[in-house]
């Protein structure tokens, strides 16, 4: 982080703001007030994501159309702008946006250090200083018709939608995953476990599709509550009154961002509630937390499945992407399962913080905005990075240890449930308790009970049938629904 203009020695220009005249360092674009910022704000560390400044450019950008447009700025200064913001667009200033996650309330700094970075490089285009803003002003001319309390709603919104399609392509990518091990395991006859204990057979294929039928579903919320943040605040200028803004700023600017973003934005329909509520990005936000437990649920499962391969259940096998002890030689551990729990976790973290903050709206405006979108953002980005992975490394080269599964099956004393109709409910009970206290397979004992023949007994503990059973109600795939046809 840059020490305050003056104690380098480097050369230096003079900008005044509100509060009077300050030093900034010549070089940078950034001016007096993010240099307020800069040392005001020294938290984290973290500056604001690049899907934010991409956002809040493109915003700019369209604005400068718009004010163009409806004449409330001059052609030279606005084409000016908009060649600034294209330059900031290649990230040609990524290093000038030095504003602190944590930083005023609203996100005023934020946004006056992309006006000014817009502003400065505006004026070396324009072949002027930098600095000189009675010719062209961060505050009058690239921030014209617009306030904080609107812009930063607004960038916030189009960043997460963006980033959200992201996400969205990457969890259909692992649903799918999931449904190609569902068919590869569709054979793999397998105890069903209830309460952690023995319960009626399935297939392993059958719980690999429900965990693609999971991610499909919480990619679905995700989806309606990215659907509800392209209703956007922009147009409401302070505190939602539309004060200093052209009557037309509104359509014409949303109009031009959706040109440039093809996300079909619409107006706030109340832009008082527009500024006071952030429950839109709220909700996004649980959308994710739900997502994040379903991933984490998956995660502990498949570790659960994997666990031995002597003394757990040894079910599936996990690809050996590392070694898994610095001391015990040969251990290979689920680590990218491992690393998915640590994701959610933090994702259920950052929502956490995210809910605090849109409870903290007070009045005419919820001031908490900035920590909601570096929240959001973040959850985003873990799990836009992470989950390519987890396909790749973890679900890709799951393996079924299908002698381990149909050993276990036919000790699971719940085959007995099987026989209910025939002998009762209490009787099967009792077949079961004593299968599971001798050690003897079901099958075997109802045999011996007198309950069925040898040949009954195969027809009724079919494993094969009764999974062709359950899936005749789940077509999942091609051939079974051209087979249904």
């Amino acid at each position: 982080m840059q020490e305050p203009a003056g104690n380098t020695g480097a050369p230096t220009r003079r900008e005044r703001d509100a509060l009077g005249m300050r030093a900034v360092p010549a070089e940078v674009y950034w001016g007096v007030q993010t240099l307020r910022a800069v040392e005001n704000f020294q938290v984290s560390g973290v500056r604001e994501p690049a899907a934010l400044v991409r956002a809040y450019l493109v915003l700019k950008k369209a604005a400068a159309y718009a004010n163009m447009a409806l004449g409330e700025i001059d052609a030279e200064l606005g084409w000016a702008i908009v060649k600034a913001a294209d330059e900031g667009l290649e990230g040609r200033f990524d290093d000038q946006f030095v504003v602190d996650v944590f930083q005023a309330g609203a996100g005023t700094s934020f946004h006056m250090n992309v006006n000014e970075v817009l502003a400065n490089r505006a004026l070396e285009l324009l072949g002027r200083e930098k600095g000189d803003y009675d010719y062209l002003s961060p505050n009058d001319h690239v921030g014209r018709c617009q306030s904080t309390h609107d812009t930063f709603p607004t960038a916030s919104h189009l960043a997460i939608i963006t980033e959200a399609d992201r996400l969205l392509a990457v969890l259909d990518s692992l649903a799918r995953a999931f449904s190609r091990k569902g068919e590869e395991f569709a054979d793999v006859q397998k105890s069903g476990r209830t309460h952690l204990t023995d319960a009626l057979p399935l297939t392993l294929g059958a719980e690999f599709v429900a965990y693609a039928t999971a991610l499909r579903r919480a990619a679905w919320r995700v989806k309606e509550r990215r659907e509800d943040l392209r209703e956007v605040a922009i147009g409401g200028t302070a505190n939602g009154t539309g004060a200093n803004a052209h009557p037309e700023f509104r359509e014409t600017v949303l109009a031009d961002l959706n040109r440039f973003t093809g996300l079909g934005l619409i107006p706030a329909t109340d832009s008082f509630e527009a500024l006071q509520s952030r429950a839109a990005m709220a909700a996004f936000s649980g959308a994710l937390r739900e997502l994040a437990l379903e991933l984490i649920r998956i995660a502990n499962d498949l570790r659960l499945l994997g666990s031995g391969p002597t003394s757990g259940l040894a079910e599936i096998t996990f690809p050996a992407v590392q070694s898994g002890s610095s001391t015990m030689n040969g251990k290979v551990n689920p680590v990218m399962a491992e690393c998915l729990d640590m994701v959610g976790f933090q994702v259920v973290g950052n929502d956490t913080a995210v809910a605090l903050a849109a409870q903290a709206g007070q009045v005419d405006l919820n001031v908490m905005t900035p920590v909601m979108t570096a929240n959001i953002l973040a959850s985003l980005s873990l799990l836009t990075s992470f989950l390519p992975l987890f396909e790749e490394k973890c679900v890709a080269g799951i393996g079924a240890n299908r002698g381990q599964a149909r050993a276990l099956l036919m000790k699971n004393p719940a085959l007995a449930s099987l026989l209910s109709p025939q002998i009762g409910h209490l009787r099967a009970a009792n077949l079961a308790g004593e299968a599971r206290r001798r050690g003897v397979a079901v099958p075997a004992l109802a045999v011996e009970k007198g309950y069925l023949t040898e040949k009954e007994a195969a027809e009724l503990f079919d494993m094969e049938r009764m999974a062709r059973g359950l899936y005749a109600r789940y077509p999942w795939t091609h051939q079974e629904r051209e087979d249904e046809g």
